[in-house]
């Protein structure tokens, strides 16, 4: 699982800092974050403790993200729009990322061979995390692509007002994804907001680019 988690979180940062350096900011580019070098995007907590927790909790998911990239938006060549391109980046490189894994699985499904199947084993996470990524980063809350795409859209002055949440994202994410349903649990009912949105939205993302392969093989 490691090799397809850790390529879709670093092709995801990646993506950002190239976007940006295309739009105008080179501040990723010049601290070396434009690299498909898994160590400079690494970060403790995103990277490594949560996917972790999420794992040998047995959640029906397993979601992660590395060391955001430094994006100076008043650099950018037009900084309200140009903030939604870099915010999609990320999980547009998800999607194809996804799409060329289940391309793949049409070749090597199948195989009888053990390399075959070790191979057919990781394409199978790669698209399956590679669509967690994407669907979950487009959740609109700050500081995930969804927040800072809705924050582009919105008209002045709510935009500010929203991007303000920014500063309390990673504590939301935290709540919904561990406390909402450690709460729900003690109180004797199964409720899993996170999983009840990323689940559906995944296989129904991941059935999706099977089907448009399979038109493409």
């Amino acid at each position: 699982m490691l090799i397809p988690l850790v390529l879709a979180i670093v092709l995801h940062e990646a993506a950002h800092g190239w976007m940006a350096n295309r739009l105008g900011d080179d501040t990723a580019k010049r601290l070396g974050r434009v690299t498909l070098n898994p160590i400079p995007h690494i970060d403790p907590m995103g990277t490594l403790l949560i996917p972790g927790m999420l794992l040998l909790a047995g959640s029906p998911f397993i979601i992660g993200f590395a060391k955001p990239v430094p994006v100076a938006f008043h650099r950018l060549n037009n900084p309200k729009r140009d903030m939604i391109w870099v915010a999609l980046a990320g999980p547009g490189s998800n999607v194809i990322l996804g799409l060329l894994a289940a391309f793949l699985l049409h070749i090597f499904a199948g195989g009888d061979s053990r390399v075959a199947a070790w191979i057919t084993q990781n394409l199978q996470f790669a698209l399956i995390f590679n669509c967690i990524l994407a669907v979950f980063n487009m959740l609109p809350i700050p500081p995930l692509d969804g927040g800072r795409i809705l924050t582009g859209l919105l008209p002045k002055p709510y935009d500010y007002q929203f991007a303000q949440l920014e500063r309390y994202g990673l504590f939301i994410l935290l709540g919904v994804i561990f406390l909402v349903p450690f709460l729900a649990q003690a109180l004797g009912f199964a409720f899993n907001p996170i999983a009840s949105i990323l689940l559906p939205l995944t296989n129904g993302l991941a059935g999706l680019l099977l089907q448009l392969s399979g038109f493409m093989f």
